[in-house]
């Protein structure tokens, strides 16, 4: 065991104190690039997280109430101590979820940098004055939700702690956070930053357990007023469900299927690195990460050569080898999963140029490694055509026309992230146009920063994370109007 896991909590963090669930169960945590156990984790029930929620209500009035620069300067102060430890947090990131090292430096500091700018986000919550008669003021004044539970993955640990309780903090709500039981121990650093920084007790609350018991306790509560989830689509379609007798307001962002058109004028070069960079970034295993790739027909031999000895000079291996470009998959159902997919392709014409293996020798023997794969002859008749593949396959379509290419591209029930490599203005403006997703990358793959909104539309869900709408996620509108009497 790495002496950093060891320094972790693994108790639950309820009203300011870290306790043991009521039951003493544990779960394990599994290195996936080892297989080892790193670590047992308290569980929460019903009854905890309950009591989680209590806290979060009994927090919540001193919260909203506290003077703004006195929040601001907090959630800053929460900001420094997520840089400052940001190694730390990396390294129990990387041993419990498997991604390279450098990958999860990227995310930790990049949480810091979604507390500050949340921080100060919340000083330009405006409202508006509207017209009204001489003796009226009319005006909409933004307020907190109140408590808030959040429902987090495993795929990014770090990332989607800070990027959903930022905002809702900066608005001034309290939290029930739930995070992933594949990787909570990152969670579980972030919280002990939380607790370094004064959070006055109760604002911040972390369950661990049954995912089931957990989400049903919070969809269930009047209490909540708000839930945040990022997961699956049949997982977040089910939590809508059990949310609708308490009408909360609710965000969902879920599956994805990311389109990568690749023009006839593309630059080859940059689409070959667009490609590789956002497909292989956290093995695949992202939401917005490109599924389908579809190659003009004129430039696809040209763009396959290129894109195969790219693949070629990546080095899978435990995550914290720092040569290492790829880790290990969360675990063994992600690679029978693609597996399923490869054998159905291949039983119906399509062929693997690379990979199309899972690795098993040497260091790789105790792990759950998979080979980085490129997929060619990919068509409609294919599962992999329609089923999200969370893992490092690349699959190939050609296509000829515009208007052919943006049909099959919008062909899925999801619609989170998409991109496109194009130089022509037109070109460009049509695919934007007229992709039915809520992220377009135009010649570009790095789609998410605290400035911008992320989130998608139809079964990816609803309501947006980052930029001044993701705040406005966690407050509710006001009308006054005022007479002067």
């Amino acid at each position: 065991m790495s002496n950093v896991i060891e320094q972790v909590h693994t108790q639950l963090f309820i009203d300011g104190q870290w306790v043991e669930g009521d039951s003493k169960e544990t779960k394990e945590v599994i290195n996936p690039a080892t297989g080892e156990v790193i670590a047992k984790v308290a569980q929460a029930g019903e009854a905890e997280t309950k009591r989680a929620i209590e806290a979060a209500e009994k927090a919540f009035p001193a919260w909203r109430d506290m003077e703004l620069k006195d929040r601001v300067e907090l959630l800053n102060k929460v900001a420094d101590l997520l840089e400052e430890n940001a190694d730390y947090i990396a390294e129990v990131m990387t041993i419990e979820q498997g991604k390279p090292f450098k990958e999860s430096q990227v995310e930790s500091v990049g949480g810091a940098d979604l507390f500050r700018w949340n921080a100060e986000e919340s000083r330009r919550l405006y409202g508006e004055l509207i017209p009204a008669p001489n003796d009226h003021k009319f005006e909409i004044v933004y307020q907190p939700i109140g408590v808030v539970g959040a429902i987090t993955p495993w795929n990014f640990p770090a990332g989607m702690v800070t990027r959903k309780l930022a905002p809702a903090l900066a608005a001034g709500n309290t939290i029930v956070l739930k995070p992933s039981g594949d990787t909570p121990l990152t969670a579980l650093a972030i919280f002990e930053q939380f607790e370094a920084a004064g959070l006055p007790t109760g604002v911040v609350n972390l369950v661990m357990g049954s995912s089931e018991v957990i989400g049903k306790t919070m969809t269930d509560s009047d209490t909540v007023r708000k839930l945040t989830f990022t997961g699956s689509t049949p997982i977040g379609k089910e939590l809508y469900k059990q949310s609708a007798d308490t009408l909360k307001k609710i965000s969902l962002e879920l599956g994805g299927h990311a389109p990568f058109i690749v023009h006839s004028d593309a630059d080859i070069d940059a689409a070959v690195e667009g490609l590789t960079s956002a497909k292989f970034r956290n093995n695949g295993q992202v939401c917005v990460s490109p599924n389908r790739i579809f190659v003009h027909e004129s430039i696809k031999d040209t763009f396959t050569e290129r894109l195969v000895e790219k693949v070629k000079t990546l080095k899978v291996g435990n995550g914290m080898d720092e040569s290492s470009d790829i880790g290990p998959l969360i675990r063994e159902d992600a690679i029978d999963k693609i597996q399923e997919q490869l054998d159905d392709a291949t039983s119906k014409g399509a062929k693997i140029l690379l990979g199309g293996e899972r690795l098993t020798e040497g260091d790789y023997a105790k792990g759950t490694f998979y080979a980085p794969t490129v997929l060619d002859g990919v068509d409609r008749s294919m599962d992999i055509f329609y089923k999200e593949t969370f893992g490092p396959v690349v699959p190939l379509i050609s296509y000829k026309e515009l208007d052919e290419v943006i049909e099959m591209a919008n062909d899925t029930e999801f619609g989170l992230a998409s991109y496109a490599f194009a130089s022509s203005a037109k070109v460009i403006q049509e695919i934007s146009r007229r992709l039915e997703y809520g992220i377009v990358g135009i010649n570009a793959t790095a789609i998410s920063q605290p400035e911008t909104p992320f989130g998608g539309v139809k079964h990816s869900g609803f309501g947006r994370e980052n930029s001044h709408l993701g705040i406005k996620e966690y407050v509710i509108e006001k009308f006054v109007n005022t007479r002067f009497i």
